[in-house]
């Protein structure tokens, strides 16, 4: 479908709703049915399914290593 986000390992993906630290760039350590992410600040882990990660994501910034 139209809200299927694309990332990948190591992406960092901006997230709609801030997290309380104020950083709202979390990096994509872990792939699955649940989407391991930290966030680039504060280094919180936080595990979300896969569904509920994809309506919260306002836009993907990808890692440097992204392969053309």
């Amino acid at each position: 479908g139209s809200d299927y986000m694309n990332y990948n390992l190591g992406d960092i993906v901006t997230l709609k709703k801030v997290h309380p630290c104020g950083c709202s760039d979390f990096e994509i350590i872990r792939l699955g049915a649940d989407i391991k992410i930290k966030c680039v600040k504060c280094s919180r882990v936080i595990m979300i399914p896969r569904i509920l990660l994809n309506k919260k994501i306002k836009k993907v910034v990808y890692n440097e290593k992204e392969k053309n």
